[in-house]
């Protein structure tokens, strides 16, 4: 498609127009409406741009390195330009720009580390985010802090650009007062067909077996080279080594982050030979790169993402469903040149979510919290969020930084902290590359951080030997020699490593909650307690299964019974010289389910792995109260009487109808905040049978503030006065799963009440259970006036027979509420 052809030029004037009105736009155009590369360059001459010095820059943001130096590549290509002069490109440990460059093409981690070292952007006119609607962390933060400098630099702009953007919430950050340009894209029709896999999958060998036989189905249907999307790089090399067996006839490439740069461009180009050839490809391929030639897309239909689980701290990788916007993207990749196919290996009915949550929902936070108390902020609410960060993830992230001294109890930069800041890495990594020098042992911590930092060591399960293996060659392994001699230039230090005795305590120091003891000898070999708390396994015949204490590398992530994928033995006296702390003897209690006491000692270690331990004396107060409310969190449930549920269910009733002004009484809410509410009344308790004695609900009502106190009876009495004067107790635990409280009465009761009953300011009509003489159900509703125009005649057709000595009028409307018979009556 030529330049001019591009949908995206008929909407340039109007973004150019936009953009001289207004600091902030939001751009909406079509994947192959060609925003990536026209729209910076056309934004080149425009007076806002140049900047009073004439030579003003932009910053164009991509996701993925492979598509910052794709869309570098291409703009100077339009240009008649080497990359380097007017448009050029910087990522981490990669740049290619010169005195004259203009068009700076970055990745968005990028961008934070300018924006901290200088907040005025000083030189830089514009910024583009790219890709947008990818939603990565690194882009939400960037955005936050860019609108943040926008405060002092009125005339820096922004320009959001996506393919697919959810509008309403940028607006909200952006202002209801930016412009927003559309464009439609341009493409082709896609013939969409789906293809399930069989059921009976017994192994990954089957799956990419199916997969094969798809792939050779849609190579039949159509004339074209093929993109298959898969979620990681174990299915692609499956599938290439399947294919390669089926047709070696096809070029086989593959296309993942992993790859050299060279690799990774000639998986964009047609074969030279003519060959057709089959791009297997992760989510990379989805947006920003264009794969030439291709329209055949076979679309396995499952991506993988990181998941952060702030309970464990670790990240697992999780394999789900791709959501439909990603799906529709991938499927768009096959209209690009021409008419396409598009086979979809899953049913036609199977449901997929709309769009993918962004990141910053499921990512480990401990680097947004790093660059947050960089940039001086305590309260995240200062800055403009598309979405906020979580606050139990980031949470967890200033709790791992407090840990590892980043970060003080203001949760601000520790002199530690600061000193993190010169390395471009996780800050765990950072703390070890800084502490490393304390072991002299910085340049086997460069070479450590390379390796873990570009997934150098996936396909090996032995640390040191890797380690090994790419110092006695480093050539074999490009991709960690460059990076391990970046981080030595940052460190002033020769990649001269000597021994790698020290390799377990630098992992400990960045990871000291993964520090693993073995537990007791009776478990077998290959069993650890974690200093989290967690459990964690290696195979029994593992060299290391029989190690006393060792630092994982790699776990699974899973919260319990972690997998333990690489691991480095560490001596006992080197863990104690590395954390004081563990030389310092703690009262440790617990409650013992087998002995129904607690059991007392004194221990000293690094959190659950213990060195040392002997009996303990006295039990200090503060001690079993924490020993009591752990056990409490264990059992997962708190032993409340019905008193208990009906007053938890009359708040969850105000909180859901009135508002998070009334308390969340749930139950996991509670095991949260057992400090708050029930550790003051835990003087003098020595056991689980004596918490359940409290009267748990006079403490919670002792905890509401005094204006909701008075007002709990009023808006959800416990009592309802019926029209026989009877006072009826409500049932309210309906409340705790949402539903209505529930008024178990008898019929002749409620004779003269025209409507059901309602409660909390009118918002909820009581749910009636009218119940016979003998107190079974006759009728359940909430609309009682329906029940005497239309239930109630049935019901005393049949009732006034088998009950006669009970009144049963006709007009019960009419008649005199009674709990007692006629005769009596």
């Amino acid at each position: 498609m030529k330049m001019a052809e591009l949908p995206i030029e008929a909407r340039l004037d109007a973004l150019r127009c936009a953009l001289a009105r207004h600091a902030r736009v939001l751009l909406v155009a079509a994947p192959g409406a060609g925003k990536t590369t026209r729209v910076p360059l056309a934004l080149l001459g425009e007076t806002w741009c140049s900047g009073p010095s004439g030579s003003g820059k932009l910053l164009l943001l991509e996701p993925r390195r492979v598509a910052a130096r794709l869309a570098a590549g291409h703009m100077a290509q339009l240009l008649g330009e080497a990359v380097g002069e007017t448009v050029g490109y910087r990522m981490r440990g990669e740049s290619r720009t010169g005195p004259t460059t203009r068009i700076e093409v970055i990745t968005q981690g990028v961008l934070t580390r300018m924006l901290q070292d200088d907040p005025l952007l000083d030189g830089v006119t514009g910024i583009v985010f790219d890709e947008f609607h990818e939603r990565s962390l690194e882009a939400d933060l960037g955005l936050a802090l860019a609108l943040d400098a926008q405060s002092v630099r009125d005339d820096l702009r922004l320009l959001v650009m996506s393919a697919t953007l959810d509008v309403e919430a940028l607006l909200g950050v952006l202002g209801e007062d930016a412009p927003l340009v559309d464009c439609e894209g341009r493409q082709f029709p896609v013939d969409t067909r789906y293809r399930p896999l069989g059921s009976s999958l017994n192994s990954r060998e089957d799956t990419a077996r199916q997969q094969a036989a798809a792939v050779g189905e849609a190579l039949a249907h159509a004339e074209s080279d093929a993109l298959v999307f898969l979620p990681g790089v174990a299915e692609i090399r499956r599938l290439a080594r399947e294919l390669g067996q089926r047709m070696p006839e096809l070029a086989i490439r593959e296309l993942h982050g992993r790859l050299p740069l060279e690799e990774q461009r000639r998986a964009l180009r047609p074969e030279p030979d003519g060959r057709r050839r089959v791009v297997l490809a992760t989510a990379i391929a989805e947006s920003s790169v264009t794969v030439d030639g291709v329209r055949i897309v076979i679309d396995a239909g499952q991506e993988r993402v990181p998941v952060f689980q702030p309970r464990s701290g670790l990240t697992r990788l999780e394999t789900r469903r791709v959501n439909r916007a990603s799906a529709d993207q991938r499927r768009g990749r096959a209209g690009r040149q021409g008419p396409g196919l598009c086979l979809r290996l899953w049913a036609e009915e199977q449901p997929l979510v709309p769009h993918g949550e962004p990141e910053i929902r499921q990512a480990d936070l401990a680097p947004l919290a790093f660059e947050l108390a960089r940039w001086g902020i305590v309260d995240p609410a200062d800055l403009s969020w598309v979405t906020p960060p979580p606050t139990a993830a980031l949470a967890a992230g200033r709790e791992l930084l407090q840990r590892l001294g980043v970060l003080d109890e203001a949760f601000l930069l520790t002199a530690l902290g600061r000193a993190c800041v010169r390395w471009p890495t996780h800050p765990r990594l950072a703390v070890m590359l800084e502490r490393a020098g304390g072991l002299d042992a910085r340049p086997l911590a460069c070479a450590l951080v390379a390796a873990l930092e570009t997934r150098d060591l996936d396909d090996e399960q032995d640390l040191e030997r890797g380690l090994e293996a790419r110092l006695a060659n480093p050539r074999a392994h490009p991709q960690w020699q460059r990076e391990a001699q970046r981080l030595a230039r940052l460190a002033g230090v020769r990649l001269d490593v000597g021994s790698l005795a020290p390799l377990g305590e630098l992992l400990a120091l960045a990871y000291p909650e993964r520090v693993a003891q073995r537990t007791a000898h009776q478990f077998g070999p290959g069993r650890f307690r974690l200093a989290s708390g967690g459990l964690a396994t290696l195979p029994e015949r593992h060299p290391l299964a029989h190690a006393e204490l060792l630092v994982a590398a790699d776990l699974d992530g899973q919260v319990s019974g972690a997998r333990i994928f690489r691991g480095v033995a560490i001596e006992r006296e080197r863990l104690e010289a590395l954390f004081p702390e563990t030389r310092e003897w703690q009262a440790s209690l617990e409650w013992s389910d087998e002995q129904g006491r607690l059991v007392g000692e004194q221990v000293r270690g690094l959190g659950a792995v213990v060195l040392e331990r002997k009996p303990l004396q006295t039990l200090p107060p503060e001690a079993v109260r924490r020993a009591l409310l752990d056990a409490l969190r264990r059992r997962g449930e708190l032993p409340f009487g019905d008193n208990d549920e009906q007053l938890r269910g009359r708040l969850a009733l105000l909180r859901r109808e009135l508002g998070d002004t009334w308390p969340d009484w749930s139950v996991p809410v509670l095991l949260d905040t057992l400090e708050t509410w029930l550790g003051p009344h835990l003087d003098g308790i020595r056991s689980l049978d004596a918490v359940a004695r409290l009267p748990l609900g006079r403490l919670l009502i002792d905890s509401l503030e005094w204006p909701l106190r008075a007002r709990l009876d009023e808006l959800a009495p416990e009592r309802l006065a019926v029209p026989s004067g009877s006072q009826i107790r409500l049932d309210y635990t309906p409340c705790l799963d949402g539903r209505a409280p529930v008024l178990a009465v008898k019929l002749q009761e409620t004779f003269g009440w025209r409507d059901s009953p309602r409660i909390a300011e009118g918002r909820v009509a009581v749910l009636l259970h009218l119940l016979s003489p003998a107190r079974r159900p006759l009728q359940v509703t909430a609309d009682l006036a329906s029940f005497w125009a239309n239930g109630y005649p049935e019901v005393r057709r049949e009732m006034r027979g088998r009950y006669p000595k009970h009144p049963w009028p006709e007009d019960p409307l009419a008649a005199e509420a009674t709990a007692r018979t006629k005769r009596r009556g």
